[in-house]
């Protein structure tokens, strides 16, 4: 009996060293949008530990976020974040995101560390519209647990760079647009989504005719966080083995 009590206690212990060490988040993208409406291009995410925020509302663009809201590419996104927090875990999700699609990776974390999730992509077609967090979300609890499971963004969750002017001949994701090309704005960053209506009945890169139709207030993207296994499973895992050693003794 006290053998198997305390194989049952260094199961315990290992269960709680593994928790409090990295885990492997499963992070599911959804475009909730509807048929002809919006895409976006690949998710850019960072697990940090709080310290970076790539723009503010009301404030003139960063080059960080404008790099993913002019382009989708994260070019000096990326950099931005490494320099802010060294230790974060960066990367991204996805390719473009047609509406209707879903896509996922895995990254690993470490939730002691980096308990802060930050995004952004670009939404598509347009010439510099987002969407994205203006500030950290703490995604993991003391304990490591995840304090989110779901973000869910609407019509009116869509930021406008204010970097750049609309004009179809300079947008991204649409057939005979130059992305490349820009008119500045000269603007600040701003929630607005009525502004892609610019881009209603020209042909996407896609093959679709643009139709916005999203209104305020609903669904055009989820990003949904599973830590694969799961800590209850790990800890059935630890209570199973426990059981199994008590059988054989």
């Amino acid at each position: 009996m006290k053998n198997s009590v305390v194989a049952v206690s260094c199961l315990l212990a290992a269960a709680g060293l593994a928790h409090a060490q990295p885990v492997d988040v499963r992070v599911t993208i959804q475009n909730l949008s509807p048929a002809n409406s919006l895409s976006f291009a690949p998710l850019r995410v960072g697990f940090h530990s709080g310290v970076f925020d790539s723009f503010n509302n009301g404030e003139a663009a960063s080059a960080a976020i404008t790099s993913i809201a002019e382009g989708g590419s994260g070019n000096a996104w990326f950099p931005a974040f490494g320099a802010a927090d060294p230790g974060a875990t960066l990367g991204s999700v996805g390719g473009a995101l047609l509406p209707g699609a879903t896509a996922m990776s895995t990254f690993t974390v470490d939730p002691s560390v980096n308990r802060f999730f930050t995004f952004g992509s670009m939404v598509i077609p347009s010439n510099d519209h987002f969407i994205g967090n203006d500030n950290p979300m703490m995604l993991f609890s003391a304990a490591g647990e995840l304090n989110i499971t779901s973000i869910t963004q609407f019509g009116r969750s869509i930021w406008d760079n204010g970097s750049e002017l609309e004009d179809p001949a300079n947008a991204a994701f649409l057939v005979g647009g130059i992305n490349d090309q820009r008119t500045p704005q000269n603007g600040v960053v701003n929630f607005n989504f009525d502004r892609l209506d610019a881009f209603n009945g020209l042909t996407t890169a896609a093959g679709y005719t643009f139709d916005r139709q999203i209104g305020a207030a609903d669904e055009v993207y989820r990003i949904n966080f599973e830590i694969i296994p799961a800590p209850s499973s790990l800890a059935l895992l630890g209570f199973g083995a426990a059981a199994s050693l008590r059988r054989r003794r």
